[in-house]
């Protein structure tokens, strides 16, 4: 019997070792698609929460009034839609108007004098636009009970360079996002600079030259603040400090990890809490008390109170800051003292010039490459969120909104659209049609925003078609536009609306939330395994994961937003499959950017994918209502398409999603291509490598020799610098 030959063991190792190296591989895998998969949960799980179906609740008003008829409207506005409204009776119109400058109350309704018929309703547009809509809906009605006429007074009027508000929000988040976003960059490349004797006055200046790129970009640049520049510093050095010190109280426990926490607290959290986009009284109660202490509401609502409100209850805000600041530099400061300025999963140096990559899962860099992209990475990101968003969301303003005329002959029809064209000039493109049933049929293909109809005898009604379905935005425009004109022409106005909103979708935000969770989804898996395993840059590795991983995702998340949160009803196959549809094709986009500039590369996918695909999804706002350059942009960008393709899967039985179908197939094949010619690329790039390692012989080497080789280089230089520096040293 022959004895069998033992098999060499290649690489030197026992068999132990290579099993413990095994399991730190699976590990690690398990780990870089769990950490992705955390941060799209906690991330669209809150906001799909809190913003499918806001419901007031609570919203405190004034009543300035005395006597029977004040303590009634009190009364009235108590029971108003189950519990809206918080009122309280106020005696004195100043002291009203006083609680509403400190944000005490949302709104004031000042009751007419005795024979009047004329109330007053207070709002404050520098406290939120939403949250003055809100305070009108309320209000206005109880008046009318009365048989009052209302005035509407804006004590606190937002610019005109920011008539939407966004300015606090984007300047806040800013300010948030340039404290915690560095510390991932500065734990790879430039750990050393986490001691706190070092950390400090660099986060100080840090937060400095940030909040100076917010105002200028804001300010000067896009004309939404004005003026207000010391203020930026001074709430930007708080804010920007307080979290800085706070992420790195993670960044010690946690090492890498610490995204996870940071990205939850700070802005997770920090945004349905800020009060900045939706009105605080429409959030869980849960909510509201994070508003009173999370960094993020702290830094908008001072912002706000120095920009509209003269400073009134800034005090209390930055006293919030504070306190996160010196809370978290004293607890910096005991573990430090405690344990050193070692961080958790990261080998201690205190050697700037020690070798080590700029970014996560890059090439080995120079000290002076490695600083560079510590800042330049979240500059980037600052520069692009801010610039963007502001630049296409701050003043939103209808033009050409398209809508059709229905008469009964075209004559009639061409004499009334010119008419109409005059009084309502570029707030819309009118085309005329005397087929309501194609008017219709265009509104579900979402050709145009509505369809108004001629009435078809002297004095009869006029109706308006729409839907809200297809943005609640332009649907309230249209037909407030319309309502005006029915009522400067004295004849009633019928609206149908062919196509509502679902009662879990009140403010039509799902599809977007929705088509962002795909889109984040298929860029932030990328990153992680560009970032946490740069070994796995081939074609043939990836395919399996990203495919494997985008129907995963794809499930998951419309059991999150419909079994799980209730927000989305049905549609489960249509959305799963163009979910994974959508997650797969922005994967392969991203993949473009990360295996050829590594990590840099998630900078260009975040602006096209989604600062720039926001403004032009009409998701957030309408595609009316923003630059036209965003218009164009609707046919081309993924983030449109797959808003577009959700809302036709959930509102229109599909309808007029084929054309955005297509785009986002298109994305998925042609960036599938431009992969496979980056792998052969990489290919050719390897080869040479390997023939360099070879000392040229044109033979190439094994993957394992070569890295010893490139090892075994570092380990020879390192020690000629550290006996450098030892003889500088001495001497």
């Amino acid at each position: 019997m022959e004895t069998p030959t033992p098999v060499a063991n290649v690489s030197g190792r026992e068999p132990a070792s290579l099993e413990a190296d095994r399991k730190r591989e699976i590990a690690k895998r398990v780990f870089l698609f769990l950490i992705p998969f955390v941060m799209v949960t906690m991330m669209y799980a809150t906001y799909m929460g809190t913003m499918h179906a806001p419901k007031t609740r609570d919203m405190p008003v004034a009543v300035v009034g005395s006597g029977a008829v004040a303590e009634s409207v009190v009364d009235e506005l108590k029971s108003v839609q189950d519990g809206a409204a918080d009122p309280r009776l106020v005696a004195d119109r100043d002291k009203a108007l006083d609680l509403l400058k400190d944000r005490d109350v949302a709104g004031v309704l000042l009751i007419p004098a005795d024979g009047a018929r004329e109330a007053t309703v207070y709002t404050a547009q520098g406290a939120g636009a939403s949250q003055a809509g809100m305070v009108k809906q309320i209000l206005a009605p109880v008046a009318a009970g009365h048989d009052w006429t209302t005035k509407t007074q804006d004590i606190a009027p937002l610019p005109s360079g920011d008539s939407a508000g966004i300015a606090v929000l984007l300047a806040a988040i800013g300010m948030i996002m340039v404290g915690y976003v560095p510390l991932s960059g500065m734990l790879t490349a430039a750990p050393h600079l986490l001691v706190l004797r070092r950390f400090l006055p660099l986060l100080a200046g840090w937060a400095v030259v940030t909040s100076t790129v917010t105002w200028l970009i804001l300010g000067p640049i896009v004309g939404a603040v004005d003026g207000h520049y010391l203020a930026f510093v001074g709430i930007g050095l708080l804010a920007t400090g307080a979290v800085g010190i706070g992420q790195l109280l993670f960044a010690r426990t946690l090492g890498g990890l610490a995204v996870l926490p940071g990205m939850l607290l700070w802005v997770v959290f920090g945004v349905p809490s800020s009060n900045l986009a939706t009105p605080i009284h429409a959030m869980p109660d849960f909510f509201g008390f994070l508003h009173n202490v999370l960094p993020l509401p702290a830094a908008g609502e001072a912002l706000r109170s120095v920009i509209y409100f003269d400073g009134r209850g800034v005090s209390k805000h930055l006293l919030t800051l504070a306190i996160w600041m010196v809370a978290a530099l004293a607890l910096a400061l005991l573990m430090e003292r405690r344990k050193g300025a070692a961080l958790a999963s990261v080998p201690e140096s205190d050697n700037p010039d020690a070798p080590r990559p700029a970014m996560a899962g890059g090439p080995v860099r120079s000290k002076r490459v490695r600083y560079f992209a510590v800042a330049a990475f979240p500059l980037a990101i600052l520069t692009a969120v801010v610039g963007m968003m502001s630049a296409s969301l701050h003043q939103p303003e209808i033009r050409d909104m398209p809508v059709v005329v229905v008469g009964a002959s075209q004559a009639q029809t061409e004499q009334a659209t010119k008419g109409l064209q005059q009084g309502l000039g570029d707030l819309v493109f009118l085309t005329t049609s005397t087929s309501l049933d194609k008017a219709t049929d265009q509104i579900r293909e979402r050709e145009i925003v509505g369809a108004y109809v001629l009435p078809t005898s002297k004095g009869g009604k006029a109706k308006l078609y729409t839907s809200s379905a297809a943005g609640a935005g332009q649907h309230n425009a249209l037909r407030g536009m319309f309502q005006q004109i029915a009522q400067s022409q004295k004849m009633p106005l019928e609206v149908t609306d062919i196509k509502p909103l679902n009662a879990s979708d009140s403010n039509g935000s799902n599809s977007m939330y929705a088509a962002m969770s795909w889109i984040m989804s298929g860029f932030v898996i990328m990153a992680a395994l560009r970032g946490g395993a740069p070994e796995i840059n081939r074609l043939r590795q990836l395919l399996p994961m990203l495919a494997g991983w985008a129907v995963g995702m794809a499930v998951w998340l419309w059991v999150l937003f419909d079994v799980l949160i209730g927000a989305i009803n049905g549609h489960g196959w249509a959305l799963v499959g163009f979910g994974a549809l959508t997650i797969f094709s922005i994967s392969m986009f991203t993949a473009v950017f990360t295996r050829t500039l590594g990590i840099a590369g998630i900078i260009p996918v975040l602006v096209i994918a989604l600062m720039i695909g926001v403004p032009a999804s009409g998701g957030a706002i309408s595609l009316y209502m923003v630059p036209e350059v965003f218009r164009d942009l609707n046919d081309v960008l993924p983030l449109p398409a797959a808003v577009d393709v959700a809302r036709a899967a959930v509102y229109f039985d599909g309808a007029g999603m084929g054309g955005h179908l297509t785009t986002i197939i298109g994305w998925g094949a042609v960036c599938l291509l431009l992969n496979v010619g980056i792998d052969r690329w990489l290919a050719r790039r390897d080869l040479r490598a390997d023939t360099d390692a070879d000392g040229g012989s044109g033979t190439p080497v094994s993957g394992q020799e070569t890295t010893l080789a490139l090892v075994g280089a570092e380990d020879t230089a390192e020690p000629s610098r550290r006996g450098r520096r030892t003889a500088r040293t001495r001497s």
